[in-house]
C-alpha cells in the first residue's frame, strides 16, 4: 500500500514537471520569435554566415586536411559551429534562468531545476527543426548509410548532457555571484577557440593537445565530423568518449545544483 502511494506520488511529480516544462518551453519560444519572419530558422543564420566567412579565409589553407575538398571543409566548419552555438546559447540562457524567475519562485512552489532545463529544451527544439535535418542530409549524401544518420543522435545526446550539466552549474553559481555572466563570456570564448571548429585538430601541437583534450566539446565535434564526413561506420570510441564526458559533467552540475538549491530562496 505504501509503495503504491509512493509510486503514484512520483508519477504525479513527473507529470507535473513535464507539463511545466512544456509550458516554459512554449513561452520561451513564443517570446523569442514573436513577430519574427523566419522563426526558429534564424538559429541557422549565424552558423551559415560564419561558415561562409571561415571558408573564404581558411578554406584553401585547411582543405588539404579534408581530402583536398573545400566542400568538406565547409561541412566540417558547419558541424563545429552548430555545436558551439548550441552550447553557448543553451548555457548562457540557463545561467540567468533561476534568477530571472526569482519573483515567481517566491510566490509559487515550483521545482527550481525546471528553469535551466527549459532553456536547454527550447534550444533542443531549435536544433531538431533547424540544424539537425541539414546534418542528416549531409551525412546521408556522404555515407549513403542510414546507420550513420541514426548515429548522429549520440554526439547530439552528449552535447545535451554537457550543456545541461554546465547549465545547472552556472545557473546555481549566478544566484551567489551576479557578475558571473561577464566571466562566463570569457569561458565560452575559451571553449570556442580551444575547439576544432574552423581549424582541423591535426594542426594542434602535441604539447598543447593534452590541454585541449580537457574541452568536453572536442570529442563531440570530432565524433560528429567522423559520422558526417568520413563515409565510414561510426567510430564507437569517439561516441563513447563524448557520452562519457557528458555523463560526468551532467553528474557534477546536477550534484552542485542539488546541494546549493536550498540556499536559493534567501538570495532571490
Amino acid at each position: 500500500m505504501t509503495l503504491s502511494i509512493k509510486d503514484n506520488f512520483t508519477k504525479l511529480q513527473v507529470q507535473r514537471y513535464w507539463e511545466l516544462l512544456q509550458v516554459l518551453v512554449g513561452r520561451t519560444l513564443k517570446v523569442r520569435y514573436r513577430g519574427s519572419f523566419l522563426g526558429v530558422y534564424w538559429s541557422l543564420l549565424n552558423p551559415l554566415i560564419m561558415t561562409g566567412l571561415y571558408t573564404a579565409i581558411f578554406g584553401v589553407t585547411f582543405a588539404s586536411y579534408y581530402g583536398n575538398s573545400i566542400l568538406n571543409y565547409v561541412l566540417a566548419a558547419f558541424t563545429g559551429l552548430v555545436v558551439i552555438n548550441f552550447f553557448s546559447a543553451s548555457t548562457s540562457q540557463a545561467l540567468v534562468s533561476v534568477v530571472n524567475n526569482g519573483a515567481l519562485l517566491n510566490k509559487i512552489h515550483l521545482p527550481v531545476s525546471v528553469f535551466p532545463v527549459s532553456m536547454i529544451a527550447s534550444n533542443i527544439f531549435q536544433f531538431c527543426v533547424g540544424a539537425f535535418p541539414l546534418l542528416s542530409l549531409m551525412t546521408l549524401i556522404n555515407s549513403r548509410s542510414l546507420v550513420n544518420v541514426l548515429a548522429l543522435v549520440f554526439p547530439f545526446l552528449a552535447l545535451i548532457l554537457v550543456s545541461t550539466g554546465i547549465g545547472f552549474l552556472v545557473s546555481a553559481l549566478y544566484v551567489f555571484f551576479r557578475d558571473l555572466p561577464y566571466f562566463y563570456e570569457l569561458v565560452t570564448f575559451v571553449m570556442w577557440i580551444s575547439s576544432p571548429i574552423f581549424y582541423p585538430a591535426a594542426i594542434v601541437p602535441n604539447q598543447v593537445k593534452p590541454f585541449l583534450s580537457l574541452n568536453p566539446l572536442s570529442p563531440i565535434i570530432e565524433s560528429l565530423r567522423q559520422i558526417t564526413l568520413s563515409g565510414t561506420s561510426p567510430d564507437l570510441g569517439l561516441i563513447w568518449g563524448a557520452l562519457l564526458s557528458g555523463i560526468i559533467i551532467l553528474s557534477l552540475g546536477w550534484t552542485c545544483f542539488h546541494i546549493w538549491r536550498h540556499q536559493f530562496m534567501d538570495l532571490l
